[in-house]
């Protein structure tokens, strides 16, 4: 099994945008790409922060969905659509395998 993490810093001011966006694309990637992704905010640190994780059967299945997400169109205006509200080269993903 593949655990996938995506962390992303939000933008001072941003912070309920980006949560509204964060769960509006964990919705879309359920419903048109049958993905079930958890929006996660942090308990301690960096409250700024928005991450989404999902799992993976294997490496192959996440490479086929991700090939599939990121040649949809509406992924991609959703994400464009909310850039204003995250730093520039913030996101940070983190591929784990279970046990």
């Amino acid at each position: 099994m593949i655990a996938f993490v995506r962390v992303a810093s939000v933008k001072p001011g941003k912070q309920v945008a980006a949560m509204a966006f964060a769960k509006e694309i964990a919705g879309f990637l359920k419903s048109s790409h049958h993905l079930d992704v958890e929006v996660l905010r942090p308990v301690g640190g960096n409250p700024q922060r928005i991450a989404w994780s999902t799992r993976y059967a294997d490496m192959a299945a996440m490479e086929a969905l991700s090939a599939k997400m990121t040649s949809d169109p509406k992924y991609w205006e959703l994400v464009n659509g909310a850039a204003d509200c995250f730093i520039a080269g913030s996101m940070h993903d983190g591929i784990w395998q279970t046990l």
